[in-house]
């Protein structure tokens, strides 16, 4: 299958559940329209990424959503930690025959459409795609065959994260290309520039 897919994972916007830190710090209708926000640009920057695309929702699979369209196939993240969740998500992607599967989430205020059709680019001629987020993780992984050792044990939320899925890649002997650094917005201090106009 020459199309490429891309996962989402995406909390059910539900106040009280979304961007906890920033919540604390602001209020929780704040952080959900913030939320909110973010979703609608992954939304439209999936959109024009031009692949198929598998959203994973953390809670239920909503009725009506943002991201369900004609292209979209909806799931339920499976596992106990975001790491397992990651895993099963591109093991299923691979089951159903993807050669070519990146993963991002919905915390990127500077997603394009045009950044993750570069990243499916590149795994035309790399092993494996990262995009660096500028906390020391990564807004967008992409592979070419599945590598639990990425996920599997890791710890997850600290800003060694990149780094260490570039450890791995280098470990396995497996070349890897990478994309711009982009923020993504956790606390009051990623907001920046950022508004919800």
């Amino acid at each position: 299958m020459d199309t490429p897919l891309l996962i989402v994972f995406t909390r059910n916007p539900v106040k009280g559940r979304v961007k906890k830190r920033l919540a604390a710090a602001t209020s929780d209708d704040f952080a959900l329209k913030v939320y909110n926000k973010l979703r609608s640009i992954t939304q439209e920057a999936s959109s024009a990424s031009g692949a198929d695309i598998a959203v994973y929702y953390d809670n239920h699979l909503p009725d009506d959503d943002i991201f369900q369209g004609a292209k979209t196939k909806t799931f339920l993240q499976e596992g106990n930690d975001l790491g397992t969740r990651m895993f099963n998500a591109f093991k299923q992607g691979f089951s159903e025959n993807y050669r070519r599967i990146a993963l991002i989430g919905t915390d990127c205020p500077e997603l394009t459409g045009t950044i993750i059709r570069s990243a499916f680019g590149a795994l035309e001629q790399h092993h494996a795609v990262l995009g660096p987020a500028k906390d020391g993780g990564y807004y967008l992984i992409g592979l070419r065959a599945l590598l639990s050792e990425l996920f599997i044990g890791k710890q997850w939320s600290t800003s060694t994260v990149c780094r260490e899925a570039k450890n791995e890649l280098d470990r396995h002997g497996l070349d890897y290309a990478l994309l711009q650094t982009l923020s993504d917005i956790d606390t009051v201090e990623d907001l920046g520039n950022f508004t919800l106009d």
